[in-house]
């Protein structure tokens, strides 16, 4: 295979992605959608079509296959080695009050919609199902390292680990992936009608969500844009991704893991990173800027990134 059709076949992995993402800015733009709309569709995406999606996805998977504690459990480390690499190069370089909400932003990605889309691009049922197990390790250890970070820097703020752990149990996304896995080892169909529904109401899910993500995106926020934001930036598309895919190779997976691991490791921060500071009374404006800025670079970053690691041959 060439390097042109490598790369043909890499934009269209890619490019419809961030062509949703770009929709949503014009639709904001030109008056079709606002705030409220995004509101509501972020909230119905949420709590409805993501967690059929992702139920359906592993319902219909084969789980030898796509259930893999080794990848599970690698993740699980490449998250924390990512966490304390960001923390460690925050408290070399940052100043102290910024410092959790630079480290989060370097590490919390947007799995659960751009690292999923790109994933069902590439890999279709097996990249959605590997994806939406992938989540439920992404829930857990995003929202416990946000917090402490957040709080090591927010002395006046105390972090409620009861309320954490609540919210995470109580999460659409982990209850999905919860109920789905029995489902799926007893081999039980479910009813040609009600699939085929279910169908309908998840296939809202990618677009509505990319088109709120764009909608969402500060462009004001991005002129205002600062070194901070552009270095928690630069670490969260192109250093913790360069290192973490590194280290999956070092580790041994390859082919559709690889790229479903390389996918989740590239996403941009996730904007629930946003909601997390405020909670926390961190520096949201920085956040934001953080935000903007990884989502417009992702289209770069991870079209570069999937273009080498196929050129290799490495997925």
């Amino acid at each position: 295979m060439g390097m042109l059709e490598v790369f043909s076949g890499t934009l269209e992995v890619t490019l419809p992605v961030f062509a949703m993402v770009l929709m949503g800015i014009l639709l904001k733009r030109v008056g079709w959608i606002d705030q409220a709309f995004v509101a509501t569709a972020s909230f119905l995406v949420f709590k409805g079509t993501l967690p059929v999606l992702i139920f359906l996805s592993i319902i219909e998977a084969d789980l030898d296959a796509t259930l893999n504690p080794q990848l599970l459990g690698f993740f699980a480390l490449a998250t924390l080695g990512c966490f304390l690499v960001a923390w460690g190069w925050a408290v070399l370089r940052v100043p102290r009050p910024e410092r959790g909400v630079y480290v989060q932003g370097a590490f919390r990605g947007n799995c659960g919609i751009v690292g999923l889309a790109l994933a069902a691009g590439m890999y279709g049922h097996f990249g959605l199902s590997t994806a939406g197990l992938l989540l439920g390790v992404v829930i857990v250890t995003y929202n416990v390292f946000s917090v402490i970070v957040l709080a090591a820097y927010q002395p006046n703020r105390n972090a409620d680990w009861r309320h954490i752990a609540s919210h995470i149990a109580r999460n659409p996304l982990i209850l999905a992936v919860i109920i789905a896995v029995p489902v799926a080892a007893s081999g039980v169909s479910l009813p040609a009608w009600l699939k085929t529904s279910g169908e309908y109401f998840a296939s809202l899910t990618l677009p509505l969500a990319l088109i709120c993500i764009g909608a969402t995106l500060s462009l004001g926020a991005l002129q205002r844009s600062g070194s901070l934001a552009l270095g928690a930036s630069l670490m969260k598309m192109v250093t913790l991704p360069l290192l973490a895919t590194a280290a999956a190779v070092l580790a041994g997976f390859s082919g559709p893991e690889l790229g479903v691991l390389f996918l989740f490791f590239a996403s941009p921060t996730a904007a629930a990173s946003f909601v997390m500071v405020k909670a926390m009374g961190g520096n949201a404006v920085l956040t934001a800027n953080i935000i903007a800025i990884t989502t417009l670079l992702a289209s770069l970053t991870i079209t570069l990134g999937l273009f080498l690691l196929r050129l290799t041959g490495l997925v």
